[in-house]
C-alpha cells in the first residue's frame, strides 16, 4: 500500500514537471508549424471516420433506447431535448476523449516509445534539433485544438443519428426535431462541455508523450507504454469530467 501511493505521487510529480516544461516552452520559437500541422491533419482527419461513425451509433442507440420509456410516460415530445442536451453536456465530450485516448494516445505513446528505444530522440539533440518542441509541443498542442473540434462534430452526428431514428419512427421532420433541440439547448449547457474537451485534449496529449518520451526498457517498453498512456488518459478524463461536473454545478447554485 506504502509502495503504491509512493508510486502514485511519483508519477504524478512526473507528469507535473513534465507538464510544466511544456507550458515554459510552447511560448518561445523556434515553432515547429509544419509538424504541428501535420499532427493536427492525423488527429482530426485520420480520427474523423471513427468519432463521425461512433456519434452516429450513440445517437441512434440512445434515441431507440429511451422513446420507449418516453412513449409509456406519454412524453414522446421531450425526446429532441432530452437527447440533445444528453449528448452535448456529457455523452459527446466524454465519449470523444476516450475514443481518442484509444486511438491518439497510445499512437503518440508507441511512436514517441519507438522513437526513444532506437535512439531517433537521442540523435535529434545532437543534430542541434530540440526534440521536446518538435515531438512534445506539436503533438500536445494539435490534441488540445483538434479534439475540441471533433467533440463539436460527434455532437451534431449524433444529434442527425437520433433525428433519423424520429423520423422513421415517429414521423417527426428533420426541421421540426432541431427546432425543439435548440429550443431548450442553451448557452450554458454547450460552453461548460467545450471548454472541459480542452482539459481533455490536453491531458491525452501530454499523458501520451510523457509515457513515449520517457520510456524505457527497449522494444518491450513500446507495448507497455501504449497500453499505460490509454489507461492513465482515460481515467484522467473521467475525473476530469467529474472535477468539471462538480464546479459546474457550484457555479449555477451560486
Amino acid at each position: 500500500m506504502v509502495k503504491a501511493l509512493r508510486d502514485f505521487f511519483l508519477i504524478t510529480g512526473k507528469i507535473s514537471q513534465f507538464a510544466g516544461r511544456y507550458f515554459r516552452e510552447v511560448l518561445f520559437p523556434p515553432y515547429e508549424f509544419q509538424e504541428f500541422l501535420k499532427q493536427c491533419y492525423y488527429i482530426g482527419n485520420k480520427s474523423l471516420g471513427l468519432v463521425g461513425t461512433t456519434g452516429f451509433i450513440m445517437g441512434v442507440v440512445l434515441t431507440l433506447q429511451s422513446r420507449p420509456t418516453l412513449i409509456e410516460f406519454g412524453a414522446e415530445s421531450w425526446m429532441p431535448s432530452m437527447v440533445g442536451i444528453s449528448i452535448v453536456r456529457e455523452i459527446g465530450p466524454v465519449i470523444t476523449a476516450l475514443i481518442c485516448a484509444g486511438k491518439i494516445g497510445s499512437g503518440i505513446g508507441a511512436e514517441l516509445a519507438s522513437m526513444k528505444v532506437t535512439e531517433q530522440i537521442d540523435a535529434m539533440e545532437v543534430s542541434g534539433t530540440n526534440p521536446f518542441k518538435y515531438l512534445v509541443i506539436t503533438r500536445v498542442t494539435a490534441t488540445t485544438i483538434m479534439i475540441p473540434i471533433l467533440t463539436i462534430l460527434a455532437d451534431v452526428i449524433s444529434l442527425l443519428g437520433s433525428a433519423a431514428v424520429e423520423s422513421l419512427k415517429g414521423g417527426v421532420t428533420f426541421q421540426l426535431y432541431f427546432r425543439q433541440v435548440f429550443e431548450y439547448l442553451q448557452f450554458g449547457d454547450f460552453n461548460p462541455s467545450f471548454i472541459k474537451s480542452f482539459f481533455f485534449g490536453f491531458t491525452i496529449g501530454i499523458i501520451g508523450c510523457y509515457k513515449g518520451y520517457t520510456s524505457t526498457k527497449g522494444t518491450e517498453g513500446v507495448g507497455r507504454t501504449a497500453n499505460q498512456a490509454v489507461v492513465i488518459s482515460s481515467m484522467l478524463v473521467f475525473i476530469l469530467d467529474f472535477l468539471a461536473v462538480l464546479v459546474t454545478d457550484i457555479f449555477y447554485d451560486l
